[in-house]
């Protein structure tokens, strides 16, 4: 791999997660804090993501397999979703709020299939892939650092916002970078439906299998995301450390994603490592329903990382063999669209109803809240095991 294409391709992975990891981990501190919403308000935020990744990447997929440029599509919806995060950084409302984060979801959720889009065509080997993949974790956790530091410094933590505006300066630069760096891709156009084509595969068992299992880990990492800032919170991890905690996971993330990514797919095959990573999020839901101590809830926010990169990144992989030249697009996209789509926005009504239905006088009961994604966890990884048929070397 050239350098040149090396680092547009990492620069895209790089800013892509670093606008996500922004204002996704820490926003619900300020719903629930400042801004005094519910349990349920909060859930219904943070689901105007996954309800535009139900949509968005499959108009966005099949636009860039059949009409337009993959880099123009990355270009302008970042720009324009710049422009909106402005606005949500101003919203006090829950209604008004809501409606500008899901316009601004809509354009993040398209451009999320199409980084992995750019990265598949370009580069073929998973080594070589995994080195590209590295930026996205240390991307989340740099910028869980720079926030923690921001807030250090200028006390901006109190009121939260600032996790906004971070987010739309970033989305301008990447905005831009699409535009200015990355090669060109233009639509293959070569199947009528590409998206009728991905869906196909549904069909077969195994791949159904990942899908459902995927969608369900997906949607109990929605609670990860919404509870574990204010839960931190609450175990008196003091809130401007609460990003630099998170972003641990993704500091481990890239860790992993160098040294094991590659290695456990090539030794023990894809059905057994994404059974590794699942299996780490049913630990550290272990620990949270613990709640001590302190040190081992932030350490193990590493397990988070080891888990994303060892059933996400390696599903997005599995997702991709089996794509065809025509379809790398509306396949990533069904990928997307199913577990960010259909699992976050699914696990952010349960993660809201199980947050309010554990609430008294004002206090989560923490334990009681994550005994339940552990039992899911647990007969997820049970079912897999003996259903998922692929072998060891797939």
């Amino acid at each position: 791999m050239e350098w040149k294409l090396y680092l547009a391709l990492s620069f895209v992975m790089f800013m892509e997660y670093a606008v996500w990891g922004a204002w996704m981990p820490v926003l619900a501190a300020r719903l629930l804090g400042p801004l005094k919403m519910s349990g349920k308000q909060t859930g219904w935020i943070y689901a105007t993501f996954p309800l535009a990744c139900i949509v968005s990447p499959l108009i966005s997929g099949f636009l860039a397999d059949k009409y337009l440029n993959t880099e123009w599509i990355l270009g302008g919806a970042h720009i324009i979703g710049a422009l909106l995060l402005f606005v949500a950084a101003k919203k006090t409302t829950f209604k008004s709020l809501f409606v500008v984060m899901l316009f601004y979801c809509l354009c993040y959720a398209a451009t999320l299939p199409l980084v992995n889009v750019m990265l598949f065509a370009n580069v073929s080997d998973v080594a070589n892939q995994g080195k590209v993949f590295i930026w996205a974790p240390i991307a989340w956790a740099l910028i869980g650092w720079l926030l923690s530091g921001w807030r250090w410094i200028f006390k901006t933590g109190e009121q939260g916002r600032d996790c906004l505006y971070l987010g739309a300066i970033l989305s301008i630069i990447m905005g831009v970078g699409c535009l200015l760096l990355l090669p060109a891709r233009e639509p293959p156009g070569k199947t009528e439906i590409p998206i009728i084509q991905a869906m196909a595969m549904l069909k077969d068992v195994n791949f159904l299998i990942f899908i459902l299992v995927s969608m369900v880990f997906f949607g109990l990492m929605q609670l990860y995301f919404l509870s574990t800032a204010p839960f931190m919170q609450d175990m008196g991890i003091p809130n401007k450390n609460v990003p630099a905690s998170m972003g641990i996971a993704q500091a481990v993330q890239a860790i992993a994603t160098f040294f094991l990514l590659a290695l456990l797919l090539e030794k023990i095959g894809t059905k057994w490592t994404l059974v590794v990573g699942s299996s780490c999020w049913l630990l550290l839901y272990l620990i949270y329903i613990n709640g001590k101590p302190r040190w081992l809830i932030v350490a193990g926010q590493s397990l988070h990382g080891i888990a994303y990169v060892l059933f996400v990144i390696v599903g997005q992989i599995f997702a991709n063999s089996l794509a065809s030249e025509d379809t790398i697009s509306s396949m990533q996209a069904l990928y997307f669209a199913v577990t960010t789509g259909i699992g976050l926005f699914l696990g952010t009504q349960f993660a809201g109803f199980l947050m309010d239905r554990f609430r008294k006088e004002e206090k989560f009961q923490w334990r009681q809240i994550y005994m339940v994604p552990a039992v899911i966890a647990f007969a997820c990884i049970l079912i897999f095991i003996l259903f998922f048929k692929l072998k060891a070397a797939a």
